[in-house]
């Protein structure tokens, strides 16, 4: 067996502490995209015990990313590109995400790519005050910092349910 290397890196071209954080971002995007590499247009859409789908989730992922940089990091108005990737409300009159249905894997990595591209983009240039420094909101504070912390939280949370369908869907199939 090869024996494995595992550490944390940072991502070139940010400042030291902040290119740690985001390479473990980066990381989870990674496993997602590598989990899914190949799978079918069923497995995509398929709901299994009335969940959210894989399309719905990875939808929402992107989503959420979005959201929080630019209601909480850039506290602005979306870059219309960005928001014309997302023609669904995060959420149905149910509060069950979205129902997404027939997108193309490709098309997901897509949105996911762009977003994240866009994402990455506003911290080239952060410092570690402005890494630290709090958007003072009307229901609460919040550093960028904490908003990445929360991203791979959020990331890694859905990531495991991803596994969990693709896990299903596999044993439904045998």
């Amino acid at each position: 067996m090869e024996k494995k290397s595992l550490f944390v890196s940072s991502l070139a071209g940010y400042e030291e502490e902040i290119g740690r954080w985001l390479w473990c971002l980066e990381d989870v995007r990674r496993t997602i995209k590598q989990r899914l590499s190949g799978i079918s247009q069923s497995d995509l859409d398929t709901k299994i015990d009335e969940r959210q789908t894989i399309g719905s989730l990875l939808y929402h992922i992107a989503l959420i990313e979005a959201d929080w940089l630019y209601e909480e990091v850039l506290c602005t108005e979306w870059d219309p590109e960005i928001r014309e990737l997302f023609p669904f409300e995060c959420r149905s009159d149910d509060d069950s995400l979205a129902h997404i249905e027939g997108q193309s894997l490709e098309a997901h990595f897509d949105r996911l790519n762009k977003v994240r591209e866009v994402f990455l983009s506003h911290f080239r240039t952060m410092d570690l005050i402005d890494w630290r420094k709090p958007m003072v909101l009307e229901k609460y504070d919040v550093t960028p910092e904490w908003v990445v912390y929360h991203l791979i939280e959020h990331e890694s949370h859905h990531r495991g349910q991803i596994f969990q369908l693709l896990s299903k869907l596999k044993h439904e199939r045998i």
